[in-house]
């Protein structure tokens, strides 16, 4: 299986082989329309045809369904199938206040962006030190967030890597580890939330890795707990999250309507 869609990946890519070289952007640098050479509408863009698309999402799909630890297949399989679903996510944030500055300031998330000395000083249970300990707890960095290089729209490109760099915030909202129960329940989250192709996949197929006692809990407790968030929380793509680090995690989630999960999930797979 994974020999096979690797085979079909590489097919599906042997035309783009040329862009291979390019260096890649600083993640502190916004998504912006202008030239960056012949046909590219951002730094690593890889335009594609509607046929390359196609055999990219399927073999990305496989790939990422065969092991959901690979994080640049569910990339590829996000930026291949969603831009129908990116272009109403961007309508929502032009029509919310907060939203819309944010298209217009493009803030990025990085290492390079942020400012881990003040996040550590701050009271342990403001939003921003709840963050940083995510990271530290889970051993992850916003700097692992591949950059878009599949969508041919600059501005809906930016949307998609806004959804990605805020993943760990909403991990940090719904106190979801990153082990394959938590990244299964975040799933679900964002697939109500965002109705994009690739969570809805992740979430209806990614529990077949799961043992028979986290399945139970998942579809007895905490899908439902997700579906319940998700529906009543607002556009989590709409929240300046930069500017709500000293804000207390459990203001937070009042403000959002995102209620304590109703069990911890550590150690559970």
């Amino acid at each position: 299986m994974s020999a096979a869609m690797a085979t079909l990946l590489r097919r599906s890519l042997r035309p783009l082989r040329a862009f291979r070289g390019h260096p890649r952007p600083a993640a502190d640098v916004p998504l912006r329309a202008t030239s960056h050479g012949a046909g590219l509408l951002y730094p690593e863009h890889i335009p594609t045809s509607l046929v390359q698309k196609a055999l990219l999402a399927a073999g990305s799909a496989g790939m990422a369904l065969y092991d959901p630890y690979r994080h640049d297949m569910v990339a590829v399989l996000g930026e291949t199938t969603g831009y129908r679903t990116l272009k109403v996510l961007r309508d929502q944030m032009r029509r919310d206040p907060e939203g819309a500055q944010i298209l217009q300031e493009r803030p990025r998330i990085s290492l390079a962006t942020l400012d881990l000395g003040k996040l550590r000083s701050l009271p342990e249970d403001s939003f921003g030190r709840e963050y940083l300990r995510f990271l530290d707890v889970n051993r992850v960095s916003p700097d692992t967030r591949a950059p878009t290089r599949f969508v041919d729209d600059e501005e809906l490109a930016y949307v998609i890597q806004r959804y990605r760099e805020v993943h760990d915030m909403v991990h940090t909202l719904l106190g979801m580890p990153t082990n394959i129960l938590g990244e299964i329940v975040v799933k679900w989250f964002e697939a109500v939330q965002t109705g994009l192709p690739m969570c809805i996949l992740s979430a209806l197929f990614g529990p077949i890795q799961l043992s028979a006692q986290s399945l139970q809990v998942l579809v007895s407790e905490l899908i439902p707990w997700a579906v319940q968030n998700g529906r009543r929380a607002p556009c989590v793509l709409n929240l300046y999250y930069e500017r709500r680090w000293e804000q207390p995690l459990r203001a937070l989630r009042e403000e959002l309507g995102i209620t304590e999960p109703p069990r911890r999930v550590e150690g559970l797979a």
